[in-house]
């Protein structure tokens, strides 16, 4: 079982984590164009995508630059219910990084794949571990006592959170999480 998880910056100057998980085997590196992330998928030829992005847009809004009182979709008013702190797709820097998710969800479902939208910051809460703000050696640790292997110290964060998003890839394939929101469409967060 082949996992890539991708904790994808808005803009393309910025890093992004990139994770592939063999089994329960982590290798990371740091991307920054949508080709560099559709290049190194293409090569690895995995099973499930796990992105931590917003790929779609609330119910009822065209798209993510409509004025409109929709800021919310069912998945975030799960989170909210559930006291998971996260930032709408309507509030600023969130826009640049939705549209690039949708497109990149796109592209790669064009080519066959299929992709999730993940949470790492949520499902570190549901699994009980550190977030990076806590610390990276912390949130590594949490890590490492989910028996994941190949985790090291020049590990950034956004490395750690492309784990975590592969994790919960991994945890989908063997019927181990759920769906919040849209069955097809809402984010997927480890079983509580």
């Amino acid at each position: 079982m082949r996992v890539v998880g991708i904790d994808l910056a808005g803009s393309e100057k910025r890093e992004t984590g990139f994770c592939v998980l063999d089994g329960m085997d982590a290798s990371t590196s740091i991307v920054h164009t949508d080709k560099e992330i559709i290049d190194r998928i293409e090569e690895v030829k995995p099973d499930l995508i796990a992105v931590d992005a917003p790929l779609s847009l609330p119910e009822g809004r065209k798209s993510i630059e409509e004025r409109t009182g929709i800021h919310l979709r069912e998945c975030d008013k799960e989170l909210l219910r559930r006291g998971i702190k996260f930032f709408p797709v309507t509030l600023g820097p969130m826009r640049r990084l939705t549209e690039r998710g949708i497109r990149l969800k796109k592209i790669l479902e064009k080519s066959g794949l299929k992709v999730i939208e993940v949470y790492p910051g949520g499902a570190q809460d549901v699994l009980k571990i550190p977030r990076k703000q806590r610390g990276l050696d912390k949130l590594r640790n949490g890590l490492e006592k989910l028996n994941i292997n190949g985790l090291t110290l020049r590990m950034n964060g956004h490395e750690l959170d492309a784990v975590t998003s592969a994790f919960v890839g991994k945890l989908l394939l063997e019927g181990r999480s759920e769906r919040l929101g849209d069955p097809k469409s809402g984010i997927v967060m480890p079983k509580l």
